[in-house]
């Protein structure tokens, strides 16, 4: 899974943060949209979908998709095929998806929040990272890495902190 995980990030990656998307905006933005698809589409434009082709598409807050959105990125997830706003022909898409959440799916799936369909589809490989808080030693080690990078920027040595400041 690792090797998969590092092979995806170091080909295209284009994120984007699904939360708030309205059900319009959504189908827009990921799939894209012809000229005149809706007022205000005076051109075309590729989405999300289209701009990672070959490569990995990150879809953040995936948990806070409406369920019209969830029904759109499952027909996707499915059948790899998409269509613009505005457009009838369907279009092929190489690409992989990799989403996050900083919700509980699964429990949103029991409660009828999220469809147990598109759950399955995204959760093939599923990597659960603890808030920093229940990290207590990672504190130390990211605190000591933009200590050094702040200090790479300025061309100076880094600080070193103090036994109080580590506490």
């Amino acid at each position: 899974f690792v090797e998969t995980l590092v092979a995806a990030l170091k080909a295209r990656l284009v994120p984007v943060n699904v939360a708030g998307f309205s059900d319009e905006l959504f189908g827009s933005e990921l799939f894209g949209h012809a000229r005149g698809a809706f007022t205000g589409a005076v051109s075309a434009r590729e989405g999300h979908v289209a701009a990672a082709e070959g490569g990995t598409l990150f879809i953040d807050e995936v948990g806070d998709m409406s369920a019209l959105a969830q029904v759109r990125l499952l027909r996707f997830l499915e059948a790899g095929e998409y269509q613009r706003l505005g457009e009838t022909a369907a279009r092929r898409a190489d690409v992989r998806v990799i989403s996050a959440t900083n919700v509980d799916l699964p429990r949103r799936v029991r409660e009828g929040r999220f469809r147990q369909d598109l759950w399955f589809r995204l959760a093939d490989e599923v990597l659960s990272l603890p808030p920093l808080r229940e990290r207590g030693a990672d504190v130390l080690l990211l605190a000591r890495h933009f200590l050094r990078r702040q200090a790479a920027e300025r061309g100076e040595a880094p600080p070193a902190l103090s036994p109080d400041a580590e506490a």
